[in-house]
This record gives C-alpha cells, structure tokens and sequence, in this order.
C-alpha cells in the first residue's frame, strides 16, 4: 500500500525564525525581513546548512564577481524556482520521504522505533538509559519538530550503539558497519567541533554571505565532486554506493552528510548509520570548522563551556594581517571577508555548537556539557580590512590583555587561600570564569571602540573593575584573618591603567 504524501517542508511551517515563529521553506526565501534563525546551536546549524544546499543546488556562482552580481534577492528568486522543480521531494512522509530511506520498514522487523527522547538534542536515548531530569523524558514530537530532528542527524548525529542492532549493511562487500556508529561529521569524534559563520542584516542576506563559488570549491582538493548533488534529488541506497561516495567527496556532503539513514514510524524513527565521514586528521574538514597546521598535524577548534566562542574572534580573523601566522582558518570566514572588503555595514560573526563527551564509544552530554553559542557584530568591513586600519592590532591586543587579567585575578584568588593554608584551585576558576562572565557583557562594546586605539583603552577601567568584583566576589573578608589575606593579595592593576590613562590625556 503506497504510503501518502504529505507535510511537505516547503508549504508546511516548520523552521524557527526570530521574533516571527514557525515558517515553511517557501517563506524563508519570499520574505527578506526575517531576521535570524532561531531553536539551539545544532538546530541553527543543521538548518543553516541546509539552507545553503539549497542554495547552492539552485545557482552556484562561478566566482565572486558573478556571487556580487547575485545578490540575495536574486538567489532567494532562483531557490523558489529550486523548490517549485523538486517539491515532490520535500514530503516528511509518502513514497520519498525527505532524507530518510524507506527500505528500513521492510529490513527492521523485530525492533521497535527509536524513541526520540526529548527531541533537544541530535541523538537517540540508550535502553538503559537513567532518568534524571525531566527534560530527559522522552516525549511526542510534532511533525514540524520531527523535521527539524531529522535535518539535525545527518550532520550532528552522536556516536555510539543507539543504532538498531542486527541490521546488514545496505551496501553488499561493505566492511565499515559496527554495532556503534561513528559520529556525524559535524560533530566530531572527540568534544565537538564548533562552527562560525557571516551574518548579515537579514536571514536571505546571510544565506548569500555564506555561499561558495564554484571557483572556491575548486580550490579545495578533497572536494573531487565539486559541488555535489543534494541528497534528496540523489538519495544514497548504501553506505559506500556510488552516490554515497560522490556526496562523501563533494562539498553537499558538508552541507547535508547523510550520516545515518532513517525512516520516521510512528511515534519514533527506525535509525541506523549511514554514509561514513572521516576525521579532520584525516584530511576531512568543513569550511565552518576552524583550523590550524601544527608541526605534522592540523588542530581543529574544539568547543569549550569555559571559554565562550567570542573569545576565540581575534583567531578567526587572523588573516587580516597577512604575516599572522598564529590563529584558525575558517573558510567560511575568510572567503566571505575577501569579497566584502567593500562593504559599508556592519558584519556579524556567529559561532556555536554543542559541547559533548565520549565514553566507551557513546557520545553524551552531561555535567557541564551544554550549547555554547556567541554573536558578535563587526564594523563595516571597508573600515577594518584596509592596511591603514588599526583596528584588528587594537582588538588583538585588548584581547592579550584581558587574558592576562584572567590569569590576575585566578592568581589572586589561589594566593588568598593559600595564605589561609586552604586549597583554592576551585574558587580560583570560579573567579576567572566570573570575569569572563562579566566581561562578556561589554565586549561588542570593546569591538567598536577598536577603531581608534585610545577608545579602547578608555575601557580599560571597566575591565579592571570586572577583575576586583570576581576578587571580591570569591575572597571574603569577614574575619580578621581573610582580611589580611584579601588586603595581601587583592589585584594591583595600576600598571593596566597607565596605559588607558596615557590615551585618554
């Protein structure tokens, strides 16, 4: 019995948009004053790729001269003429459903569907999973939500044995399938991997900031089949089929990895792995990835709770000054500088993803693992990229000396209680992770005062402030004793304020 077609993610609302709320994929591109994406970093992710195959399926300029003459109208008006031709192809649920592969309904006999937990999170609860929280309860998701899931798995899907067990692999003389899946490629094997990206002043206008030309793809090796075909014109029917090797080796397979093949049943998902991705040691990258050569070996940026993406800005742009050696490249970010050296407005940089951990193969997250996200509005490019331009050296070095203060104040903090005879490492964290907290605050604020050196270090007051109240904050002086210790060692940033002194005169 032919299954019906039906919730097609063109028409249906489904995606998250700021301060609007569900809307189809139709709308995006018909109506240039949405904003931003909304839902958690994966789900903006995972969205913001998708959406860039889409656009690059329906017109990939040939260089940056043709991107220019594009535009983001022009591109939103070729993605609907996109979707109008492939509409067949974006049901949820009939005979082709939207990234999923229906062979499963006949290979998966004895098993149930997966639950779909609480749907947060690119990932499948374990069988013997503990419940804890509430927010681990599994629940029902709605179309719109299933949607969202399943466009998140193929690139962010956690490694581990949540696969259905006993399942052949789908490719014959296939010799890569295990009972634990690796993990997505966007995710990485190890924390995760965080991901940068332009933004612009609406979402059609980031979706165009964001595209490659062909010119580009060319220029990366490991992308053979340059472009690529979109999975869903060109479905995969194995791990290692002729197409799975062609989406592995083009630049759609970053976009829309296809790294676990599933099929939506009932209230859960028949789910398996899919098209296997290797590492970024092994040459795999993807152009929001940040990398850099070390000696014999390329280091990616791995997201870190304590260390919120914003501070990482002042590596990201290291290729403003072309003899910096020191920082990570990430193509997304420097290609898209390159062509907008020009532009008068200002540039956001968002950078995020979801921090996790391995244990005997299964990824999780727990403890202090989270979504980490930053946003952070850059100057108009024409007036920082231009070789008389001070302000990359200035962010640069406010940025060395707010590290520097960290390193202050978590020094500061471990002397008090050592002159208690008490261990401080704890509270000493807590206090640097208190004066990046505060700091965070006024930083967009520090990025617009780079321009001009002595703004900047007109802020430099404030700064120091931040370092006494995270002192104060974790070395009490209540007792004769602590005031002693807090008098003795309380930050002595006189040396920091000179500087600001000297500019402001």
């Amino acid at each position: 019995m032919m299954t019906e077609n039906r919730f097609n993610l063109i028409d249906e609302p489904w995606i998250p948009i700021v301060d609007v709320g569900q809307v189809s994929l139709r709308q995006i591109f018909s109506h240039p004053e949405y904003r931003a994406l909304g839902g958690n970093p994966v789900q903006k992710i995972a969205l913001t790729k998708l959406l860039l195959a889409i656009a690059q399926s329906a017109y990939t300029p040939e260089d940056d001269e043709d991107w220019a003459g594009l535009l983001p109208s022009g591109l939103a008006e070729k993605c609907l003429n996109y979707l109008d031709l492939w509409h067949d192809r974006f049901f949820l649920y009939g005979e082709k459903p939207f990234l999923q592969m229906p062979i499963l309904d006949r290979l998966i006999n004895d098993e149930s569907p997966k639950s779909f937990g609480s749907g947060f999170y690119p990932d499948m609860p374990a069988d013997n999973n503990t419940i804890l929280f509430q927010s681990q309860i599994g629940r029902s998701l709605s179309d719109a939500e299933k949607a969202i899931f399943i466009t998140t798995l193929m690139n962010l899907a956690f490694g581990g044995k949540r696969i259905h067990k006993n399942i052949p692999a789908l490719t014959s003389n296939y010799q890569g399938k295990t009972n634990s899946a690796k993990s997505a490629p966007s995710l990485g094997n190890y924390v995760g991997y965080l991901h940068s990206y332009l933004i612009g002043d609406s979402l059609q206008e980031t979706i165009w900031l964001n595209l490659f030309s062909l010119e580009k793809i060319r220029e990366n090796p490991i992308w053979t089949s340059e472009v690529g075909k979109a999975p869903w014109e060109e479905m995969p029917s194995g791990e290692n089929c002729e197409i799975a090797l062609r989406l592995k080796n083009s630049y759609m397979g970053c976009l829309v990895a296809v790294s676990r093949f599933v099929l939506l049943k009932g209230d859960g998902i028949f789910y398996i792995e899919g098209v296997q991705y290797p590492s970024h040691k092994e040459g795999w990258f993807e152009p929001s990835m940040g990398l850099a050569q070390e000696k014999d070996q390329i280091k990616a940026l791995w997201l870190n709770v304590e260390k919120r993406p914003w501070r990482e800005l002042t590596s990201l742009l290291a290729f403003l000054i072309a003899t910096n050696q020191q920082g990570f490249d990430c193509q997304q970010i420097r290609f898209g500088f390159q062509r907008v050296k020009s532009r008068e407005k200002p540039l956001g940089i968002w950078s995020g993803g979801l921090k996790v951990r391995g244990s005997s193969g299964d990824q999780s997250v727990k403890q202090e693992d989270d979504f980490i996200d930053s946003y952070v509005v850059l100057p108009a490019p024409n007036s920082i990229t231009g070789e008389d331009s001070s302000w990359f050296a200035n962010l640069s070095e406010e940025m060395s000396q707010l590290d520097l203060l960290s390193k202050i104040v978590y020094g500061a903090t471990l002397a008090f209680f050592k002159n208690q005879n008490m261990d401080g490492k704890g509270r000493a964290g807590q206090a640097s992770n208190l004066f990046w907290q505060l700091s965070e605050r006024r930083f967009q604020e520090l990025v617009n005062a780079c321009g001009d050196a002595g703004q900047a270090h007109a802020m430099r007051p404030v700064f120091a402030g931040f370092v006494h109240k995270s002192y104060d904050t974790h070395c009490p002086k209540d007792t004769a004793r602590q005031l002693d210790a807090w008098a003795k060692n309380r930050p002595n940033l006189g040396k920091y304020l000179t500087n600001s002194t000297k500019e402001a005169a």
